[in-house]
């Protein structure tokens, strides 16, 4: 899902989070719109169709790229990680593309984030398998 001349970014976000999170949108909603209105769509629109929805990079490559920045950012984004584990294999990521992607981060990130990071996707691969 890419973003085209006739699409706004919100429509080309709800194409792509669809895609490899399904019903994010609706479970947005629910947790933050009634502090913030129009959180949800908001995130939608920017993040997925701003962001992910550009055609440059495959699906594939935008989340491992986006398990990377994660992995190297440390246990703060363990819930994020895991999301973004989860949807790399959907589309298509192995097991293996994961662990590559996530072992490089140990350099900038510290062994400590990437041994966390690698702990996540573990558990997200043990989920996937039951």
């Amino acid at each position: 899902m890419s973003l085209d001349a006739d699409m706004t970014p919100l429509e080309a976000g709800r194409g792509f989070s669809e895609r490899v999170m399904p019903g994010l949108e609706t479970v947005l909603a629910k947790k933050y719109d009634d502090l913030l209105p129009g959180f949800s769509e908001w995130q939608i629109g920017t993040v997925y169709g701003g962001v992910y929805a550009r055609d440059a990079l495959d699906m594939k490559t935008r989340q491992l790229a986006t398990v990377a920045g994660l992995a190297v950012m440390g246990a703060q984004t363990r819930p994020q990680l895991k999301i973004h584990v989860a949807s790399a294999l959907k589309i298509g990521a192995t097991k293996r593309e994961i662990a590559e992607t996530i072992l490089p981060m140990s350099l900038y990130g510290g062994f400590p984030a990437a041994i966390n990071a690698l702990n996540a996707a573990m558990e997200v691969f043990d989920e996937e398998e039951t």
